[in-house]
């Protein structure tokens, strides 16, 4: 699947979401939903394509930069805490999650990141996108247990991520933060 269908897909469901596709944390959050019913409109194969694109665009955001800001904006992040992370980024739409892996300070402009420096409620990670892409496709006619094996063959290797890319700061360092990422430190740490 090409990467402007992939990101227009998910545009289809920001926009049944509405206003409130921004946060993850509030317990009807209708995104999650919404990518299904988008994406079950697809053909089985066509869902497992989608599968194989997000991996591959989940890896483009295995940088150390966004992982620094993940683990400022939610005050600690293991390797878990950033894959729900990098998941919820890729709900946010492509133009932020293009602008967060480009710019990880860019997310201090976030109404929902904003909101979470306040200690008001507010989520960016989400557990796994591939929830709503694994229902999608048994709603499209596939096998739910065959999902895995699907995108397995489909995938044939290509997606192996290694070490984060990008310079790895002291997650702990607070003088370093306000350095690498000020907007998220003015936000988080000050």
């Amino acid at each position: 699947m090409d990467i402007d269908t992939w990101w227009g897909l998910v545009g289809r469901a920001r926009e049944a979401a509405g206003d409130r596709a921004d946060d993850r944390d509030p317990p009807d959050d209708p995104l999650p939903g919404a990518l299904t019913d988008v994406l079950a409109a697809l053909e089985p194969a066509e869902i497992v394509d989608f599968a194989v694109t997000a991996y591959e665009v989940t890896a483009s955001a295995y940088r150390w930069p966004l992982w620094n800001a993940a683990y400022l904006i939610e005050g600690g992040c293991g390797d878990d805490g950033f894959m729900d992370f990098r998941d919820g980024l890729v709900l946010l739409g492509r133009e932020v999650f293009t602008r967060a892996v480009a710019d990880p300070d860019s997310l201090a402009g976030l109404p929902v990141v904003v909101r979470m420096s306040r200690g008001e409620s507010g989520w960016i990670g989400y557990e796994s996108l591939n929830g709503p892409v694994q229902a999608a496709y048994a709603r499209a006619g596939g096998a739910a247990d065959g999902f895995p094996a699907a995108v397995e063959a489909a995938d044939r290797g290509r997606i192996r991520t290694g070490e984060p890319g990008g310079e790895n700061g002291d997650a702990e360092d607070a003088d370093a933060k306000r350095r690498q990422l000020p907007r998220l430190a003015g936000l988080f740490l000050d």
